[in-house]
């Protein structure tokens, strides 16, 4: 199969990773604990990250660094975090389950989902932009205070757009059609044959067998993968739209459409395993439940662990905001006091200053004031809608800051643990022994649920992966054939 149409099934951007959730820290044969890092490599979504924190022991601390190749990913991270961290007191966690599986999985959403989405967004627009002001806490799990000013802008740009979609936006569904056609081809017309081709034949026999064939078509054919409710899948997530480039007759063309998986599915993330065996139940050799009703389930799963975590920050916060706002002084307050004492001095010759002139330093001084105050304000209320996680940090770097993390003191020997995607392999060498502590795990995704490849280019890939890994100073832990991601651990000198 052609390199052409491998990426067009895969897509040029990666919305979500090509396997389940993982405990990174599990992985190995012992855990670490105590004070834990981990860096990881164009993950994609937050599904590592909701999974390791859900396993953490309350004595545990975990710093997560995370490094992505667009910065589309990483609003869409920052969506997917805020969602997990809202408390229940502003979103039930079924509410929250629902929200989270729409915004990750389906290109459209209904109009209730889409409200959220622009709220985040509003929140999210102030919280990155918040970091240039010096008295503004952020909360420890959206630090964006190590990516350049010009990303932080075009995360503001990109969160401004959630808010405020164009007013002819073109059909997502369109665009969806449009990618379906050019991966297919002459297929397009049997499309629905190439569907259950792919499922019978590809991702049922990797253990996908709980994905159900309805619910897999319908994916396929318009990008929708989590209906949960009896509503109008109609509006366009814009978390899901992206800009990619084109060269036309020699000129460079923005278009902008969906440009991720058309193929492999989001079902993937959380609903092809399971600790409930309840839910792998079979009945005339068919599942009973399908991966949407696991996914459902896993994802309650782990945002009861993060509430288990964090406990919640609701009302009690909600308050002193609204009173901190009540009691804050108004700057008209002493500006008029100002005023009043002017024309007592009006007969001096050297306070000769007009009410007009007054009136306009007064005006000045007040929306002065206003500016300086209002984000404080603000912030809090972003900081209440939030659960406090004690003891994690996620810290969002540059798309090009791994090369540059070996030549950093800060970085030397930190990271307990490494998570490369399959998309970014090509990125490691013999460096990450810099930035990698005494019995570090690298952990790798391979290619086995990337079904635009033969089985020699899955296997091939795999033994591409373990040459970068031992070539980097890591040697394997042990015979993982089969498994969605290859796990090394660095090698003792």
């Amino acid at each position: 199969m052609s390199t052409g149409r491998t990426v067009e099934g895969a897509g040029c951007i990666t919305w979500w990773g090509f396997g389940p959730a993982r405990d990174l820290l599990n992985a190995g044969t012992l855990r670490p604990a105590g004070e834990v890092n981990v860096l990881l490599l164009g993950a994609a979504d937050p599904k590592h990250i909701l999974k390791t924190i859900a396993g953490l022991k309350e004595t545990d601390t975990l710093h997560v660094w995370v490094i992505e190749n667009s910065m589309e990913i990483v609003a869409r991270q920052l969506l997917l975090l805020y969602l997990s961290l809202t408390t229940h007191e502003i979103m039930g966690r079924h509410e929250k389950t629902e929200v989270f599986l729409e915004l990750f999985g389906n290109s459209e959403i209904r109009c209730q989902t889409e409200e959220t989405l622009k709220h985040v967004a509003a929140q999210l627009s102030l919280a990155v932009t918040d970091t240039l002001d010096a008295h503004t806490q952020e909360h420890p799990c959206f630090n964006t205070s190590l990516l350049k000013f010009k990303e932080r802008d075009e995360l503001a740009r990109l969160f401004k757009q959630w808010q405020h979609p164009p007013s002819s936006p073109a059909s997502v569904f369109k665009a969806w059609d449009a990618r379906v056609r050019q991966h297919l081809g002459t297929r397009y017309d049997s499309r629905k044959g190439c569907f259950d081709w792919d499922l019978t034949m590809k991702l049922h026999p990797k253990g996908c067998e709980v994905i159900n064939r309805q619910q897999y078509i319908k994916w396929r054919e318009r990008g929708v993968a989590f209906e949960m409710r009896e509503g109008l899948y109609q509006t366009t997530n814009q978390s899901l739209i992206s800009t990619r480039v084109f060269n036309h007759r020699g000129d460079r063309m923005a278009v902008r459409g969906y440009w991720g998986d058309v193929v492999s599915s989001p079902y993937l993330s959380f609903g092809i395993e399971t600790e409930n065996k309840d839910l792998l139940k079979t009945q005339n050799k068919h599942y009973v439940k399908t991966a949407q009703d696991i996914s459902i389930v896993n994802v309650q799963m782990l945002f009861e662990s993060l509430s288990a975590r964090g406990g919640h920050r609701g009302d009690s916060q909600n308050g002193s905001n609204s009173h901190a706002t009540e009691t804050q002084p108004q700057p008209g307050a002493s500006t008029n006091d100002e005023t009043e004492q002017h024309p007592q001095n009006q007969n001096s010759a050297e306070n000769q200053t007009t009410k007009k002139e007054t009136q306009v330093v007064d005006t000045e001084r007040q929306i002065q004031t206003e500016v300086n105050t209002q984000p404080k304000t603000q912030h809090r209320t972003i900081q209440s809608e939030l659960m406090s996680l004690g003891g994690v940090s996620v810290s969002f770097l540059s798309p090009d800051s791994l090369s540059k993390l070996p030549v950093k003191s800060r970085y030397s020997h930190l990271f307990n643990v490494i998570y490369c995607s399959a998309s970014m392999v090509h990125q490691l060498d013999s460096s990450l022994k810099g930035i990698a502590a005494p019995d570090a795990l690298l952990i790798v995704e391979l290619a086995k649920y990337l079904l635009d490849l033969s089985k020699e280019q899955e296997a091939a890939f795999a033994v591409k992966v373990e040459q970068i890994a031992k070539e980097a100073g890591f040697i394997p832990i042990c015979n993982q054939s089969g498994d969605a991601y290859a796990v090394f651990t660095l090698q003792k000198s």
